[in-house]
């Protein structure tokens, strides 16, 4: 049977309890008379690349499945939350109450086949297109006409250019076949390699941020997450790299002292080893 609200349990107030210990906390430390001078200093412009770092080592925790870090990340984000719910009670905004109620409803607004009368019967690709009609009709009531508005600046450049085409691709402005991405791809760097000993820094730059953004689009076209893909590439190029430090100790050298030639092969021989996984590196 559709339920309207879910069921409060005792572990649900042992969470509510400790968040109310937590805004309590942090308003002690905003107190002008008696808090922390930083924390009092601080606004929502000073502590947004904080809340923007502690969503990134979330994702960290989780991608080397450190549960016992991720339980700490998640705590460094919650208090975020609090930090900007608190600075907004003291502007006459909103308070912590707001922000969860808000949120609260707006989940019980999206889930209309759990908490209303719809057909809870559907696909994952069902629901999908569901949310995103829910989430249209929001950005209408408020005004959001733009096929593109709401996209929020702050997100990192890739992710956002992935999801700006994902919302043109709706509108049907989207090339239809992968194989045109693909050449669009190949223009782009051509025209940059062609031009760089002729184009201006600034235009160099245009061309590059061209190139990326394709390429966040073929990563679209091929149910790849760009952000994800390349912070894996980052993890992967760091670990090699560090199998060529760890090599070069070995050795009595520092990478300073090597060469290209040197570390090319030490790079060519982790390669290979990841690409067997029976055979251990030792590190």
């Amino acid at each position: 049977m559709p339920q309207t609200e879910p069921e409060i349990r005792d572990t649900d107030l042992d969470a509510a309890r400790e968040i109310a210990r937590l805004s309590a906390i942090m308003r002690a430390l905003r107190d002008p008379d008696h808090g922390c001078p930083w924390d009092i200093e601080q606004d929502f412009a000073s502590i947004a690349p904080y809340t923007i770092e502690e969503a990134y080592e979330v994702a960290d925790a989780i991608a080397r499945e450190d549960w016992p870090e991720l339980r700490g990340e998640l705590g460094d984000l919650l208090l975020q939350s609090v930090y900007h719910a608190q600075m907004a009670r003291e502007a006459g905004h909103f308070d912590l109450a707001a922000v969860a109620r808000a949120i609260s409803d707006k989940m019980i607004a999206r889930h209309p086949h759990v908490f209303g009368e719809e057909d809870r019967d559907r696909t994952a690709e069902e629901q999908t297109h569901a949310w995103e009609a829910i989430k249209a009709a929001e950005r209408a009531g408020r005004a959001e006409t733009g096929v593109l508005d709401g996209v929020a600046l702050g997100l990192p450049a890739l992710m956002r250019a992935a999801k700006l085409q994902k919302r043109a691709a709706r509108v049907g402005f989207d090339w239809p076949q992968t194989a045109q991405v693909l050449d669009k791809l190949v223009e782009e760097a051509h025209e940059l390699v062609e031009a760089r000993d002729r184009l201006s820094p600034d235009e160099i730059e245009a061309e590059m941020g061209d190139l990326l953004f394709v390429m966040a689009n073929l990563s679209r076209h091929l149910g790849v997450d760009p952000e994800v893909a390349l912070r894996r590439s980052n993890d992967k190029f760091t670990r090699r790299f560090k199998y060529i430090e760890n090599e070069l100790h070995r050795r009595g050298k520092r990478p300073v002292e090597s060469d290209l030639a040197e570390m090319d092969a030490l790079w060519n021989e982790i390669r290979r080893a990841e690409k067997t996984p029976t055979e251990k590196l030792g590190y």
